[in-house]
């Protein structure tokens, strides 16, 4: 069997098989980067594993434009791609709470169904997205070891540091965040 790193350059390379090879190295790990993504927004998105696994491998379909050629590489843009789908959907039920340029009609109270608060997703969005501004390696962190489940090690070496300078920015970027979503 192929190394991830093999495969996945004959897939930049357009072989097919190797595409279908690679998404099958591959697919697992995606579940599980959607499976923890879609914990806390799922019921936000309406959008279940597959259906997330799925909209990223279209978005994914260039793969030349990839970085790097690492599992963990794949895995760390996986998980930004996910983010990025997932706060797409969000803001498109919200758009469609608030009228989506349709007429509104009133109901009975009884008819109401409640909705989810959108506002938390959108405000850790956007506070990692000020953090991205501030302090790129830290939001990036933020994203390799939340969204990506990478480890400290593997963190460390995606970003060319030693492992005692992610423990740091960890906590610095959860100190951050923490009180970026208490204003």
């Amino acid at each position: 069997m192929q190394d991830f790193a093999t495969v996945f350059q004959q897939a930049r390379l357009g072989d097919p098989d190797a595409t279908g090879r690679l998404m099958q190295m591959i697919y697992p790990d995606l579940r599980q980067l959607a499976k923890s993504r879609l914990r806390h927004s799922g019921h936000l998105t309406l959008l279940n594993t597959t259906e997330l696994v799925a909209e990223l491998w279209l978005r994914l379909q260039n793969l030349q434009q990839l970085p790097g050629s690492q599992r963990y590489f794949f895995l760390a843009y996986a998980a930004k791609a996910m983010r990025t789908i997932v706060i797409d959907y969000v803001r498109k039920r919200q758009a469609q709470r608030h009228g989506g340029g349709v007429d509104h009609i009133s109901l009975d109270e009884e008819l109401l169904i409640s909705h989810p608060d959108t506002s938390e997703l959108l405000r850790v969005h956007e506070a990692l997205t000020e953090l991205e501004q501030l302090e790129p390696r830290l939001a990036q962190l933020v994203e390799l070891r939340y969204f990506a489940g990478l480890t400290e090690e593997e963190a460390a070496e995606f970003l060319g540091v030693a492992r005692r300078t992610v423990q740091r920015d960890w906590l610095k970027a959860r100190a951050w965040l923490y009180e970026a979503l208490r204003r």
